[in-house]
């Protein structure tokens, strides 16, 4: 007969410090332990679901003493929501924290030779912050210890919010959100009602069946407002009807989209957005320059912030004027655009071809005559023949996805030999590797984080690499 296995508890444990992903660290009897949504200084019991050799991961079960430094959380939705998880963290910690990451993942871990990491830069605001959300209706919606799941009818059963982590057909209801300022709240709010009252169903993550799948809303400084609803299958009158409630509920919705995405995933890349009310796109301005924003556009997800990160990485590429410049990952060519009155010519090339058209569109607007676009695979488009024909760089800025570039196009940078380049990421353990390839020829001689996302461990570094000439 089979035992069952008994629940490691572990009672007092005092957590040391903020460690990486969000969690902090705790060492009990040796070995390191992992706790999500914990403060330096709290004394707490820990439920351990995890045990390795050399580390535990575990959750709180009770805080036996909160931390002097510990806050109360502003969310009602926090400890469940994945996102947010800093809540109890004050701000100045939460900067130390990724100030520290940064320099793990580059010195620490990553063994480069960097000069002292300048101190990063801080959001002036940390809430509401985001100009773009994606929430997710569900069916299935994430159900608390506290509810009868039997007692819950269809409708109850529903929900239109984050995923929360580790549970890819789990959705968190949300009733407000701290991330976005309205009406982002009220739009999600009055379609959920709508979709009940009007007997709509929400998608089913698992058997994927449903018909109200996702959402995504878009703000701008100026109070602009783009919504993106996705359905997963057609049904024109419940479409129209459910889109109409909204545009008359929401007047200042400046755009109206909506899309049929039938496929096994949420991504909308390779779909289409069709217009259904309003303007085409909405705009963001940057130091007296217009960038468009449609419904695929990529622009940094804090705006205030985006123009701070920017800066940073216009004074490190050090233009004079003179300088022909690489923006390899350009998305809508912000940071282009952005750089393009200090230098000669620059070139931008970007993934998605909706991006390259809005980036097009918005050096049209702007006037700027000294930047060409070109859309593809990063690693297909720059090859040495690209390079041969529009010209060695004198300077190359990168911003890439998280997961870094390219070897191939890490190779075709070290052999074109800029005299600078300036590495934009958002994931400094990607940004770590890459930079271990391109310091062959390249010393680091700059390095700056901006924290984009407060109340997250996430953080942007911006890196300075200069050529280093053989003689």
């Amino acid at each position: 007969m089979s035992r069952k296995k008994q629940d490691t508890i572990l009672e007092n444990v005092l957590i040391e410090s903020v460690a990486a992903e969000g969690k902090a660290l705790a060492r009990v009897d040796g070995t390191v332990l992992f706790v999500p949504f914990a403060v330096p200084g709290d004394i707490v019991d820990v439920k351990v679901t995890k045990k390795k050799k050399n580390y535990m991961e575990g959750y709180i079960l009770r805080i036996v003493k909160p931390s002097e430094h510990r806050l109360e959380p502003f969310c009602s939705h926090f400890g469940v929501c994945g996102g947010c998880k800093w809540q109890p963290l004050p701000y100045p910690m939460q900067l130390q924290a990724k100030q520290q990451q940064v320099y793990d993942q580059l010195v620490r871990i990553g063994h480069l030779d960097v000069p002292e990491i300048s101190p990063i830069v801080p959001s002036d605001e940390t809430e509401y912050y985001r100009n773009k959300l994606e929430f997710t209706f569900s069916r299935r919606r994430w159900i608390f210890p506290d509810e009868d799941p039997d007692s819950l009818t269809e409708a109850e059963r529903c929900g239109l919010g984050f995923h929360v982590g580790k549970f890819f057909d789990k959705v968190l209801d949300i009733k407000q959100c701290h991330l976005q300022k309205d009406p982002s709240n009220r739009i999600r709010l009055f379609i959920k009602e709508y979709a009940l009252e009007h007997g709509l169903e929400f998608f089913d993550i698992r058997e994927h069946t449903g018909f109200l799948r996702n959402m995504f809303i878009r703000t701008t400084e100026a109070g602009e407002v783009m919504l993106i609803v996705c359905f997963y299958h057609e049904d024109a009158g419940a479409r129209s009807a459910l889109l109409d409630a909204v545009a008359a509920e929401f007047p200042q919705i400046t755009s109206l989209y909506y899309v049929i995405n039938g496929k096994a995933n949420d991504s909308i890349a390779d779909r289409e957005c069709i217009l259904y009310k309003g303007e085409e796109a909405i705009y963001e301005y940057m130091e007296g320059l217009k960038f468009k924003i449609g419904p695929k556009s990529f622009y940094q997800t804090n705006t205030k912030q985006a123009y701070r990160l920017y800066s940073v990485a216009r004074e490190y590429a050090a233009l004079t004027g003179q300088e022909t410049v690489y923006d390899l990952y350009t998305g809508t060519g912000t940071i282009a655009q952005f750089v393009s009155a200090k230098a000669k010519k620059v070139i931008g090339i970007e993934y998605v071809p909706e991006a390259i058209e809005d980036a097009k569109e918005n050096a049209r607007a702007n006037g700027i005559t000294n930047c060409d676009f070109y859309a593809g695979d990063m690693k297909d488009i720059l090859t040495d023949d690209f390079v041969g024909m529009h010209g060695r760089p004198d300077v190359v800025i990168l911003d890439p996805p998280r997961a870094g570039i390219h070897p191939d196009v890490a190779q075709v940078i070290l052999k074109a030999e800029p005299e600078r380049i300036v590495y934009v990421s958002c994931n400094p353990a990607s940004q770590a590797r890459d930079l271990a390839i391109l310091s062959g020829k390249y010393a680091i001689t700059a390095v700056r984080p901006v924290d984009m996302f407060p109340h997250t461990h996430h953080v942007e570094n911006v890196v300075r690499l200069d050529l280093q000439r053989q003689f």
